[in-house]
């Protein structure tokens, strides 16, 4: 008998064969559900549940509809810099934090593998995703400087940043925003709530797409979107456009 099942009733549920007879609780049995009931059974929620649902849904739509102005040419000037920047034989290297990181995860994944159309692989690097580089620059110097040093090894002059934080303020995408400019890449930020650091450290020749909102899922919901518009632009101006 293994360790896990010492002391424990053949009874109860930890048989999975056993739906129907009894969990124990910590202090009686008590009858345990039977799952093709559970599966059968409609779920209901309280009202104020479905309602909050759709205002996700309502809120996230409108503000798409309500950025399509603000960052429409922002979105085609900054994939207009990737296309010419992949042109020229560079490469794009992304960064963020938590959702931010999925997101630079996201796009690099686009781009070496593919979008919406078959085409050559394209040079993009997630920044976020090589845990040995991540938690040996966190260990030996400090997690500011996690995507920084990134920078400065793979980054070449002409490349692109794509520098993912809602807020503007991530310390360490602040920090890869300077070693970028170091090393005479340019900068496309995705950001929001103003912009903050970030927004300060873009230059003329960089970038900038700020999400007009304040609520992190919200930016997020933009920033996914305006990933995917990068993405068909570029395949558009690689490939020709398609209707």
């Amino acid at each position: 008998m293994r360790a896990s099942e010492r002391g424990r009733s053949s009874e109860c549920c930890y048989n999975p064969r056993l739906w129907n007879t009894a969990f124990f609780d910590g202090a009686h049995y008590a009858p345990y559900p039977n799952p093709k009931t559970l599966i059968a059974t409609p779920v209901s929620f309280p009202m104020d549940t479905t309602h909050r649902i759709r205002a996700h849904f309502a809120n996230s739509a409108q503000l798409k509809l309500a950025a399509v102005d603000v960052l429409t040419p922002h979105i085609a000037r900054a994939a207009a810099l990737m296309t010419d920047c992949l042109l020229a034989d560079g490469k794009i290297l992304a960064c963020g934090n938590g959702g931010s990181a999925a997101d630079a995860q996201h796009f690099a994944a686009e781009m070496v593998g593919r979008f919406e159309r078959e085409r050559p692989e394209l040079p993009a690097i997630s920044l976020a995703t090589d845990t040995s580089i991540l938690t040996a620059i966190a260990n030996d110097y400090d997690f500011a400087q996690v995507f920084a040093r990134q920078v400065r090894a793979l980054g070449d002059a002409g490349d692109i940043l794509l520098a993912i934080s809602t807020s503007g303020n991530s310390g360490n995408v602040v920090a890869a925003v300077d070693a970028a400019h170091e090393r005479g890449m340019r900068i496309v930020a995705l950001t929001g709530k103003g912009g903050g650091r970030v927004g300060e450290l873009v230059t003329a020749d960089d970038v900038h797409l700020c999400v007009p909102h304040t609520v992190t899922a919200r930016i997020q919901e933009v920033h996914l979107l305006t990933i995917h518009c990068l993405c068909d632009a570029i395949d558009a101006s690689l490939l020709g456009d398609e209707a």
